[in-house]
């Protein structure tokens, strides 16, 4: 991941721009709660009864990304949906007045073994999500998690194993340094996104749910977080690993290699998705999570 610079970061979210452009979730209110000493936003929809799944996006971007379409679907499945902010976007507690570390200084320290600079860690980040399950009395949950998001999922799980009942790695990584660099084809839009000069510009990101400041911070996360393969090999969840055969931000090697370090995952490729979720794939990931969610609710090996 250490081969991951500024502009990868940017064009990371800028990507996932796409899936919150149907977005709304508006007319659910987010309740504010303080966990693991962070003020956390979160919200859930769906059936009270359902399976309990809880969702956790990416890399700078909020809760709204997820959109309208894709948290229907999933409520339609008969989930009990539960969606939150990241610690440092939305409408949960920024960490703006840590500053923006250097990216490309912490990169050569990383390399050289030295530690970076953290707000925080994936560490922490899973906590917060433990720290939803006991804010609402559920002793375990189905774990998905998307880019970052499946970052933190992984983290949730070898960290706190009991408190999955599956994991569902979407678009992520394990972190391992051997894989293959994003592509910088996206270079133009990239600066666009990157251009914090433009407090309109920004206002409108954050609208849509994408939060630039708060990358560096997060990917600072990324990189403490380091290679979780060791530990991904001792994972003993039901796993299902979902990637974009046209991903050219985390490659298709990154899922691939997150699948294979997962003792008994599962491992489904999409054609015509890359680093998103687009319409005509939603339906065919949503099955395959749901054929997951059910052999496990009916003890089905």
């Amino acid at each position: 991941m250490n081969k991951i610079l500024l502009s990868i970061l940017f064009s990371l979210a800028f990507s996932l721009i796409s899936l919150s452009s149907s977005a709304s979730l508006k007319d659910i209110p987010l309740t504010i709660t303080e966990i693991n000493e962070t003020k956390i936003a979160w919200m859930e929809m769906g059936d009270p009864e359902g399976p309990p799944l809880l969702m956790i996006q990416g890399l700078g971007v909020s809760h709204k990304v997820w959109g309208d379409k894709f948290t229907e679907m999933l409520v339609a499945k008969g989930y009990r949906v539960i969606i939150f902010d990241n610690r440092d976007v939305g409408q949960s507690q920024r960490y703006d007045a840590d500053g923006k570390p250097v990216i490309l200084w912490n990169l050569l320290k990383n390399k050289f073994g030295f530690e970076v600079t953290t707000s925080y860690s994936l560490k922490d980040m899973a906590k917060d999500a433990v720290g939803i399950l006991d804010h609402l009395n559920l002793k375990d949950a189905h774990i998905l998690g998307a880019s970052m998001g499946g970052m933190i999922a992984q983290t949730l799980v070898i960290e706190h194993p009991e408190r999955a009942r599956s994991l569902i790695s979407i678009m992520s990584s394990s972190g391992a340094e051997h894989h293959p660099a994003p592509s910088t084809e996206s270079s133009d839009k990239i600066n666009d996104l990157a251009d914090m000069s433009d407090a309109e510009r920004f206002a409108k990101l954050n609208e849509k749910g994408v939060f630039p400041r708060a990358i560096p911070r997060q990917y600072m996360a990324i990189l403490d977080s380091g290679d979780r393969s060791p530990e991904l090999n001792k994972i003993c969840t039901r796993t299902l690993v979902l990637h974009g055969k046209d991903d050219k931000l985390l490659s298709l090697e990154h899922g691939k290699h997150t699948a294979e370090s997962i003792p008994g995952a599962d491992f489904v490729v999409f054609d015509g998705m890359a680093h998103n979720i687009p319409d005509p794939v939603k339906p065919l990931l949503i099955e395959r999570i749901d054929v997951l969610i059910q052999a496990i609710e009916n003890n089905e090996p």
